[in-house]
């Protein structure tokens, strides 16, 4: 069974930061890539970032190039975001999710955190 579970959400006002982290943990792979994804009211869930399992490669969706920086830090078996210049079109549910090597879709989910920006 694995695990995963953000933390970080909260509300902040236009312009301002939040950093999301996400933990793994019960069942080990010897690699695996992460990933965030929000979901917005009324909206479907959309990919914002992904980062490999060296670290080495990182992916951002073009709403949040410049703002959303994907991090990791494998010895904590936790991904992070950090979130700048926040806008109210950030306001949504972020998940984070694990890729294990050699899968073509993301086969693990968190519950999610809450994060609302405030104009």
């Amino acid at each position: 069974q694995v695990q995963l579970v953000e933390s970080g959400g909260g509300l902040v006002q236009a312009g301002g930061s939040l950093r999301l982290s996400c933990v793994v943990s019960g069942r080990r792979f010897s690699r695996y890539a992460m990933g965030w994804f929000r979901q917005a009211p009324g909206k479907e869930r959309e990919f914002v970032a992904a980062i490999s399992w060296s670290g080495g490669s990182t992916y951002n969706a073009d709403s949040v190039k410049g703002r959303f920086t994907i991090s990791r830090d494998n010895a904590k078996n936790t991904v992070y975001l950090q979130m700048s210049s926040l806008k109210s079109e950030d306001t949504a549910v972020y998940y984070c999710a694990v890729k294990p090597d050699g899968r073509l879709v993301y086969d693990y989910w968190g519950q999610g955190t809450q994060v609302t920006v405030s104009s």
